[in-house]
């Protein structure tokens, strides 16, 4: 079955196609690296397939339903630019919040599992706003996965993280992978995103380039794909 069914989908900020008939479809359990140039349109398009932004035209379907329904967003977990906590809340309280709007029927248990796992426990009843920003990062990404969602999508995840809040999320994504879930990740970091996927997406300037599997000239030489498909290099 496919995890993810993206069909025609365009998107206009104003006159301005953001995304101009973006289809193709990512087998479950693949590992699609999401690739393009700053402002090719990969946030816009990872925002749609999380059911935050609606196309203006097309449609996605994940796992054969409508990406905008409620079912379908207990399935997704996101990790973008922003950290997107309560500040006011204590780390614990954050936790179960999501947790609860994911339907989790054990979010106490669940958010104290996380915490341990992002080595939060000790700081579990203290205030978001007290935390570092390396604090606050692990704690994201507890979020991300506390419901153990069967689809991932990273926008430039690692950009920002500290190396802990990095190990811990290296981790978690290898485990994911073992377990069949289905990521796509937009990154700048060419090199390691290639080799981490198993399938290449490439946008530019709103238009789908290249989706395909990845293949050896890309793990021999990153910037082939933008020399290929571009017309360019990748720098």
């Amino acid at each position: 079955m496919n995890a993810l069914e993206i069909d025609a989908v365009w998107k206009y900020f104003g006159d301005f196609p953001a995304l101009r008939d973006v289809a193709f479809t990512v087998a479950s359990g693949s590992v699609v690296a999401l690739l393009g140039r700053n402002g090719a349109g990969k946030t816009t398009l990872l925002r749609i397939l999380a059911g935050l932004a609606k196309p203006s035209k097309g449609s996605v379907k994940i796992y054969g339903a409508e990406a905008r329904e409620e079912s379908t967003r207990r399935r997704i977990g996101v990790l973008g630019h922003g950290i997107s906590l309560y500040d006011e809340l204590t780390a614990t309280e954050n936790l179960v919040l999501f947790g609860k709007l994911y339907g989790l029927d054990d979010a106490v248990k669940r958010a104290h599992q996380w915490l341990e796992r992002t080595g939060l426990e000790r700081v579990r009843d203290g205030l978001v706003r007290e935390f570092s920003r390396g604090m606050r990062q692990r704690l994201a990404v507890a979020r991300t996965f506390i419901h153990d969602p069967q689809l991932l999508l990273f926008d430039e995840p690692f950009t920002s993280l500290d190396d802990r809040a990095i190990a811990v999320l290296q981790s978690l994504i290898t485990e994911a992978q073992s377990r069949g879930c289905t990521i796509v990740m937009s990154t700048h970091q060419l090199r390691e995103a290639i080799e981490l996927s198993t399938h290449i997406a490439l946008i530019r300037r709103g238009q789908l380039a290249y989706a395909g599997e990845r293949c050896q000239e890309m793990l021999d030489d990153p910037a082939w794909l933008y020399r290929t498909y571009e017309g360019e290099s990748a720098s």
